[in-house]
């Protein structure tokens, strides 16, 4: 039976809180104990997530989408690198409880981190995508395919990468531009 898509009235869409953290770890720790998803080896402490929310929202936008009260899934954005001269670029991340992938809740987050960071003058937006050789218990090739829809091109791959559950894997580097690349680029409003 195929999955409905979520509708936008079923769900709010809000900038994350650092009082969010135990309910965006219980999301994410699962992505660290059992996929390759997360190169994490261990889950952080809330704490720890706690003060990764806390840095986010200094400079990018980071949302939950929740219904009735409860989070259902988070996207946030963050540096794609310190140096300066990317200061143009964003890297963006996703997770989403298991009974609502595919349902369209991931799709309203990044459009709507998208827009957030067009505001702020943001051109170019990465992913980085962790990609099995072969398909296995732990990885799959959905979050390539995600990002693929969404309009992302696979700019790079670094092959045998990233090592976890007694396996190598690849990482993709996946690329969207969201806004003209000028010579002039005005500078980014961080933040946000």
């Amino acid at each position: 039976m195929k999955q409905q898509s979520i509708l936008p009235n079923q769900y709010n869409i809000r900038s994350a809180r650092v009082e969010d953290a135990a309910d965006l770890l219980a999301i994410y720790a699962p992505y660290v104990e059992n996929t390759a998803i997360s190169f994490e080896y261990e889950a952080p402490s809330v704490e720890a997530f706690r003060e990764r929310i806390g840095r986010t929202l200094e400079k990018y936008p980071y949302l939950v989408a929740e219904k009735e009260g409860k989070i259902l899934g988070y996207a946030y954005a963050g540096a794609f690198h310190p140096r300066a001269a990317y200061r143009w670029n964003a890297e963006l991340s996703i997770y989403l409880t298991p009974e609502t992938q595919g349902l369209g809740l991931g799709r309203r987050l990044y459009e709507e981190l998208e827009n957030l960071l067009r505001d702020m003058g943001i051109i170019d937006l990465y992913a980085i995508v962790a990609s099995p050789e072969t398909p296995d218990e732990y990885l799959t090739h959905q979050s390539e395919g995600f990002h693929k829809h969404l309009g992302f091109e696979t700019v790079a791959k670094l092959e045998h990468c990233g090592y976890k559950f007694g396996r190598w894997y690849h990482v993709l580097w996946m690329k969207k531009s969201i806004a003209p690349h000028s010579l002039t680029p005005p500078e980014p409003k961080f933040p946000l």
